[in-house]
């Protein structure tokens, strides 16, 4: 694969038998092949040779690497015969099967991984209008919740296998996000939404680079951890920039000195619970609200749903608009109501 390299994790079976994983099976017959060195060495002490000699003449004869075998006073005796025979037939038989079974780990391990890799690609190559996250931290993990929480498919690049390990229910790329190719195994011709939330400044700013140069039109939010760099990511082609220490920040002290609307917002916003939520929705060209005054889109009746603000083409926003507000093409509408009443106003929007 270009660039990043997929990766489908999967728990590791228990059981040892023939529908056992390879490792759990290979792991077996090196106990049992462990136990043919201890039963040969022991064997051939009892016939009378030392333990280093014993130990000797077990390893020779189930490897049947035909060395110079030990006698004991310069003869072989029948007993020392029947034991070397029944020795090669059992530990002969255990040393192939563990080195058989190590080849087959080693060839499905790599076999599973090929296919996981292509199995998990052409599911990406399938998606569209996904969000990509970039970087799985805590705020990557943050992100990729509550995208989840909303239906929204989510695509996580980070170059550690072990982070990745932990993003269950979404699609992963191993990879470096600032590279074109790991973004482009992301689907970011098809995506929605990139969300780069990388530990470092720099690492974000050169995927906010890389992503916009892909993609023009495609909404980019990134993170940035110092005050001067959220106005180089936005001159990067950043369409928002978040500082989670501001935010955090922010928000605290809302809790302190407006603890229950900084509550409601809350709840509005992120408690996918609540019937009520807040949600945006774009008046296109060709939608049937464009160029009429919100009395004539009449969106209570026809939906139920309340119109708190309207987000005009410069960026501002109109809260409470009165009712003879035109709405114009390209326009969002913000409104509240319950997740019925929200899906008729975009359908009506349509």
């Amino acid at each position: 694969m270009r660039g990043g390299k997929l990766r489908l994790f999967r728990p590791k079976g228990r059981v040892i038998g023939a529908s056992a994983a390879p490792g759990a099976r290979f792991r077996f017959g090196v106990a049992r092949l462990l136990l043919v060195l201890i039963v040969g060495s022991v064997g051939y002490m009892l016939i009378g040779l030392s333990l280093l000699d014993s130990v000797y003449q077990t390893v020779i004869t189930v490897s049947t690497v035909g060395f110079r075998e030990v006698r004991i006073d310069g003869q072989i005796s029948t007993g020392y015969k029947l034991f070397t025979i029944a020795l090669v037939l059992f530990g002969a038989g255990t040393v192939l099967y563990t080195l058989g079974l190590l080849l087959e780990t080693l060839l499905e391990g790599r076999l599973s991984d090929t296919i996981g890799r292509r199995r998990m690609q052409n599911r990406i190559d399938g998606l569209s209008d996904h969000v990509i996250v970039c970087g799985w931290g805590q705020v990557g993990q943050a992100i990729g919740a509550y995208v989840m929480r909303t239906g929204s498919e989510v695509v996580v690049i980070d170059r550690s296998e072990t982070k990745l390990s932990e993003a269950h229910g979404h699609f992963v790329v191993v990879g470096d996000a600032t590279q074109d190719d790991t973004l482009k195994s992301a689907g970011i011709e098809r995506a929605a939404t990139l969300i780069s939330a990388l530990d470092h400044d720099a690492d974000n700013l050169f995927v906010t680079v890389s992503a916009r140069a892909l993609r023009p039109d495609l909404q980019i939010v990134s993170r940035a951890l110092e005050r001067g760099t959220e106005e180089k990511l936005r001159r990067a082609g950043a369409s928002r920039v978040v500082n989670p220490h501001e935010l955090g920040g922010s928000r605290m002290a809302a809790l302190a000195l407006h603890e229950y609307v900084a509550e409601f917002l809350d709840v509005m916003v992120h408690d996918q619970d609540w019937s009520t939520r807040l949600e945006q929705v774009k008046v296109t060209e060709d939608s049937p609200f464009a160029g009429l005054s919100l009395a004539q889109c009449d969106i209570r009746s026809l939906t139920g749903a309340m119109v708190v603000s309207v987000r005009d083409a410069h960026g501002v926003f109109h809260t409470n608009p009165s009712a003879d507000r035109v709405v114009d093409a390209g326009e969002i509408i913000i409104a509240m109501g319950t997740g019925e009443q929200l899906t008729a106003l975009a359908n009506a929007a349509r």
